[in-house]
Parts: structure tokens; C-alpha cells; sequence
């Protein structure tokens, strides 16, 4: 069996190495995107294997297709990149991936008490030996009402890091994880909007949530509220972030991913002219943090999300069971 595997990094090779030998796969491997222009390079080839900054759309499945492809995986936990129902309409079986939820729930801590602390503008005066302390007081967790918005394994391992701060958490998910039920307070959405200091995406990306946070959402928050996303970007529209800073009505931000990131992540654009206005402006401000998706960055996800990828193809393609297929 032969596999293409498209926007390949080094941190992942070795692990795609040691995948290729176990199952006795070849693969052929580049850092291109898939799109239209290389679709060729996976001739030959009974599976592909993605990451999330090409968009596989029909088109793009079509020809895959056509040169004998069955199979199509991402190296993601996210989906929302790819046509499922025209790839379930022409023939093609997809699955993500899958790792723990510790890397990004501890990210998402991480960023929460950077921005209580202000610590992007206190890393900024430092850099230029300015060591003084106006402007900088921070909030203590322990007196704050912290909202999950989605109680999945991401969302539910923030609350148990939540748990030991002292704070309140209360969480609005349409399933209520029992696992967490001890921990937090499940309120309506309305609820949680007035209620929480800080706010905390933990959602996929589906149409029904695209713009959970917009500007209605943000006027029913308190003033100085937090919001943190570290799941998918579109779930906040970014014209309202960038209103809801400019106005003060938003406190901090604390974003992995944010609308409009696709081009800009995972790349070097010391030199480079980006369009982009909205991203970059949001960007520029000292009370947001903006990271370059990375929350998911761990030694112990990348090879979770390899594995998944090479092994999800291999799986579909032996008849076995493969727990992370969307498609069935």
C-alpha cells in the first residue's frame, strides 16, 4: 500500500518512519499543501494523509479519486478543512486524529493567567528594561467566575486544571459530561455570557456554531470579561473581537487560532506582505496574545496525530475497525 502524505514537518518524520516500517507501508512524503496543482503527486496512491491549511474541497477529492484514491486521513483533530459529504458521495473513507487533551487544556491555562497578568505588556517593558508596575496589576483566579463552552475531553481536562485554583466554573455544553459534573455548575448559554469573567472555547467547528461569539454575544458579557480560544477560530468573529478591544468591553484575549489564520500559522513571514488587516490589527494589541496554533505542540500529540494518520489509512484499508473514521 502506498500512501501520499502532504505538508509533512520535520518533527514528524521520524514517527512517520517508524509507522512505515511497523505496518509495512511506503510512503511518499512532501511539505506541499494539497490543492489542485499537486493533486498529481498522489498517483498511485490507495490513501492520502493531510494536515489543516489546504482546503479539500470536491474539486480536489475528484481528482483523487479518479487516480484511484480510497482513502483520506488528517492529521488533525479538527475536520472542518474537508467536503465529508462529497467525499462519502464519491467513495472516499476519512478519519482525524486523535491525542490527549493535556497539551492544549494546560495551554489554555497557561494563556488565561498570562492575560489576568498582563504579561504580554510586562515581557514587552522588560525587553527594553522597563521594570515598573503601573498598569500591570493583575486578577487572582480564585475570585473570578471562569465559562467552559463545550465539556468534550479538551474542555474537561480545563476544568480539573480549573479545579485547583479555587475559581467557579460554570460550563454550557448541549451534552453534559458526567465525568465533570462534581466540578462545574451547567448553566444556559445566556447564563454563562453574564455570569463569567473569563470565557473559554472548547468546541469543533460545526455551522450550527460558526460566530458563537459575535457581537450580541460579547454586549451580554460583563465589562473586562476574558475571552481564550484555543479550538477553532471561526467560532469567534473576528470584526467583534477587534470592536469588542477597541471599546475596553473586552478585557484580554487569549487566541491560538483566530478567523483569518489560515496563510499566516505554521509559517515565517518576517518579509513578507500579508493582507490580512483584521488579524494583524487584533494582533498589535498589548492586552491580546495571539500564538501561532501551537497549543496542540507537544512531543506527545505529534506522534499521536502521525500514528493516527498513517494507521487510520491502513486500518480503513484492512477492514478493521478505525475508531476515528467521520464518514462511516
Amino acid at each position: 500500500m502506498k500512501i501520499m502524505v502532504y505538508e509533512v514537518r520535520q518533527d514528524e518524520r521520524a514517527e512517520l518512519d517508524r509507522q512505515s516500517r511497523e505496518l509495512g507501508v511506503e510512503l511518499a512524503v512532501t511539505a506541499e499543501v494539497p490543492a489542485l496543482e499537486n493533486a498529481r503527486l498522489a498517483e498511485g496512491c490507495l490513501g492520502v494523509s493531510i494536515l489543516g491549511q489546504g482546503r479539500i474541497d470536491a474539486a480536489l477529492l475528484d481528482a483523487w479519486r479518479a487516480m484511484g484514491v480510497e482513502y483520506l486521513s488528517t492529521r488533525t483533530v479538527g475536520y472542518d478543512h474537508i467536503d465529508l459529504v462529497h467525499a462519502k458521495q464519491v467513495g472516499i473513507r476519512v478519519c482525524n486524529a486523535s491525542y490527549a487533551p493535556n497539551g492544549v487544556a494546560d495551554f489554555t491555562v497557561m494563556l488565561l493567567l498570562m492575560c489576568l497578568r498582563h504579561y504580554k505588556q510586562a515581557m514587552w517593558r522588560g525587553q527594553v528594561n522597563d521594570f515598573s508596575l503601573q498598569g500591570l496589576q493583575g486578577r487572582e483566579l480564585k475570585d473570578l467566575t471562569v465559562g467552559i463552552i463545550g465539556t468534550g475531553k479538551i474542555g474537561a481536562q480545563v476544568v480539573r486544571n480549573l479545579s485547583g485554583f479555587g475559581c467557579r466554573i460554570i460550563a454550557f455544553d448541549k451534552y453534559e459530561n458526567p465525568a465533570v459534573q462534581p466540578l462545574v455548575t451547567y448553566v444556559d448559554f445566556e447564563t454563562l455570557l453574564a455570569q463569567a469573567d473569563v470565557i473559554s472555547l472548547h468546541m469543533p467547528l460545526l455551522d450550527s456554531n460558526r460566530h458563537i461569539i459575535d457581537r450580541a454575544a460579547i454586549a451580554r458579557m460583563k465589562d473586562g470579561v476574558v475571552i481564550l480560544n484555543c479550538s477553532r477560530g471561526e467560532l469567534a468573529d473576528i470584526e467583534a473581537l477587534v470592536e469588542g478591544i477597541e471599546s475596553e468591553k473586552i478585557g484580554a484575549l487569549g487566541m491560538d487560532t483566530c478567523e483569518g489564520d489560515e496563510g499566516i500559522i505554521h509559517e515565517d513571514h518576517r518579509t513578507d506582505i500579508l493582507p490580512n488587516r483584521n488579524w494583524f490589527y487584533l494582533h498589535q494589541f498589548r492586552n491580546v496574545i495571539m500564538t501561532q496554533h501551537m497549543a496542540f505542540y507537544t512531543d506527545a500529540a505529534v506522534t499521536s496525530m502521525v500514528r493516527c494518520g498513517i494507521r487510520g489509512i491502513w486500518e480503513m484499508a484492512q477492514g478493521e475497525r478505525c475508531e476515528t473514521e467521520l464518514n462511516k
